[in-house]
């Protein structure tokens, strides 16, 4: 009886992405499969039929998650869904779980090195996971994604933006500027980020030494 809801739940996203939310039918079976998979997924890493963990997680650690996973699609094609390893990730992720996230995003990357938004995402996972500080192993994951994706600004940004949150304002600025400089002058993100390198500038200038809040 324990799946019972889990599998109505899945039909009832289905069901809103492709009514509700107007999802195109050429990506109606993509996303059916990421379902599927993430059930899979589910199936062999969950444990329904345990009782939760004694962690409570924050209503700023699920605001954190939602809003990492929508700033880091947005560096991607919206009609190229993720692997179902990414997107069963993302939920947890949107719950706050980044432990948990980041071994699904292991699983990704392990199954295909080549995966440059599953490294951006495991980046980013471990980075929440360390409350906000970018530890070697994000960089690592960062590093891999520019690898695999040089003309793709995903990598720098979320690096950057570990480096702000770890008090490096400095190395952070250096990052973003070479991002701004080397970008193309229609690039889509380009006016976002010059927007917040202003900011850290102006930060810089009134407090050299201090780290951002």
């Amino acid at each position: 009886m324990t799946w019972l809801p889990i599998l109505a739940l899945a039909a009832l996203v289905f069901l809103v992405a492709a009514f509700l939310l107007k999802l195109p039918r050429s990506v109606w079976t993509l996303f059916g499969a990421a379902l599927l998979f993430g059930l899979a997924g589910y199936a062999t890493q969950g444990s329904p039929g345990q009782g939760g963990s004694p962690k409570q997680l924050t209503p700023e650690a699920v605001e954190t998650g939602e809003l990492i996973v929508e700033a880091r699609r947005e560096f991607f094609p919206a009609n190229e869904m993720p692997s179902r390893f990414v997107v069963t990730a993302d939920a947890f992720a949107r719950r706050g779980d980044f432990a948990q996230s980041a071994q699904f995003l292991r699983n990704a990357v392990e199954e295909n090195p080549q995966d440059t938004e599953a490294w951006i995402a495991l980046g980013n996972a471990l980075t929440e996971h360390a409350d906000g500080q970018l530890t070697a192993a994000g960089m690592y994951a960062y590093s891999r994604a520019e690898q695999l994706a040089p003309r793709n600004p995903a990598a720098g940004y979320f690096a950057g933006l570990g480096l702000l949150r770890s008090g490096q304002p400095g190395r952070a600025r250096a990052i973003w500027a070479d991002l701004v400089a080397s970008a193309p002058e229609d690039a889509e993100w380009r006016p976002a980020l010059e927007e917040r390198l202003a900011r850290l500038d102006a930060m810089l200038a009134q407090n050299p030494l201090g780290a951002p809040q």
